[in-house]
């Protein structure tokens, strides 16, 4: 813990504290799980179907690339393993950024929350 974290900690009241261990941030797994419900979730749906196609697809060409005997089949088959790895990593990288919006938003609701406790 930081200094300044200890100096905010003990500019907290009781009642700050309260709603500081309430609003605690959620799990890795529960955040990427809570993509999958809400307003945009058939879109989060839609990239965990993705990735979980291109994975197929890109064990499936590693397999032939790797069994491959001639360069040029090689070189074909080893293109769309890597052309998969690339969408793979796209479409985790659209998650991850939707869940630190998520994250981002659910810290400003906190500080909202925090501002009307204040003024009470």
């Amino acid at each position: 813990m930081s200094k300044l974290d200890r100096m905010i900690e003990e500019a907290l009241s009781a009642e700050e504290r309260a709603l500081m261990t309430e609003t605690v941030e959620p799990g890795f797994f529960a955040q990427l799980f809570g993509q999958l419900s809400g307003r945009n979730a058939w879109v989060n749906w839609l990239a965990t179907i993705m990735i979980f196609v291109y994975l197929g697809l890109l064990v499936w060409t590693g397999w032939h690339f790797f069994a491959a005997t001639d360069a040029l089949a090689a070189v074909k088959w080893g293109l769309g393993a890597g052309l998969s790895l690339v969408i793979i990593g796209m479409m985790k990288l659209y998650l991850f950024q939707a869940m630190q919006a998520d994250r981002v938003i659910r810290e400003l609701k906190r500080v909202e929350l925090m501002l009307v406790s204040r003024e009470k």
